[in-house]
């Protein structure tokens, strides 16, 4: 049997099993993961895809302590969260490292959809930019609040809690940038982005679509920029990552004129 990839969290190892595999081959398999990783304390198996706009993932216990909560580090932070209950991505590490590098100090950050805070905690923590992080989900947002004062930012994270259609509508100021990480759903929630922006804001736009399906998400982001009366330039698109066989993550970069 040939096992999958497995993504590391903290001490803890998800490991996706091929269809059929027996309790006793995935005991084994777990056993070994933590033999040769001597940090990894506990084997949970996914079960299931990232579901909803609150992206919970439903994964079993395999092997090890059993606990679902895990200690991550990455960029210099800290995060703790439940990887069932709450969305958390290892394989955007890069992401949140390369759009930290893109903020100034100067910059207001606004980061939809935020999750535990990861992209509002590297770039706070990497820049000294004020951030402002909003989530829909109530025990993420709990796990934010946490996880930025883990890193000592409680004073430059700002959290705004609930549904960004709601939110958006009470915020006055404008943001220099705006970063969202959003689930695969179908709203854009461009409209709301555009709402908040000024001239001169940097949007950072995820989306998901087939490899050779890239240019529709261009589109679509020109159309919804036409739709908010926006003057916009594209400065950078890019593939973000693999999410499935001839399915991406696609990135866009740009600008408010």
């Amino acid at each position: 049997m040939t096992m999958r990839s497995f993504d590391i969290l903290g001490s803890v190892a998800i490991v996706k099993f091929p269809r059929g595999s027996s309790v006793n081959v995935k005991k084994k398999h777990a056993q070994k993961i933590m033999k040769d990783n001597n940090g990894i304390k506990t084997v949970l198996e996914k079960v299931g895809k990232f579901k909803g706009r609150l992206r919970k993932m439903e994964t079993k216990f395999v092997a090890g302590e059993k606990t679902k909560e895990v200690l991550y580090r990455e960029n210099g932070c800290f995060f703790r969260f439940n990887v069932d209950k709450t969305y958390f991505s290892p394989r955007l590490s890069n992401e949140r490292k390369e759009i930290a590098n893109a903020v100034k100090k100067k910059d207001k950050v606004l980061v939809m959809f935020a999750g535990v805070a990861p992209f509002s905690i590297v770039i706070a923590k990497q820049t000294g930019a004020k951030v402002y992080s909003n989530e829909v989900n109530r025990l993420a947002n709990k796990y934010a609040r946490l996880n930025a004062e883990l890193n000592g930012l409680k004073s430059r994270v700002i959290f705004m809690d609930g549904d960004i259609k709601r939110v958006a509508k009470n915020i006055k100021e404008k943001f220099d940038v705006i970063v969202m990480p959003r689930p695969q759903i179908k709203d854009s929630f461009l409209k709301e982005a555009f709402s908040l922006s000024k001239k001169g804001t940097r949007i950072f736009y995820y989306d998901f679509c087939d490899l050779d399906d890239r240019n529709k998400i261009l589109e679509k982001v020109k159309q919804e920029a036409k739709k908010a009366k926006k003057k916009i330039k594209i400065i950078k698109s890019k593939v973000a990552g693999e999410i499935a066989p001839d399915k991406v993550r696609f990135r866009v970069y740009l600008k408010v004129l």
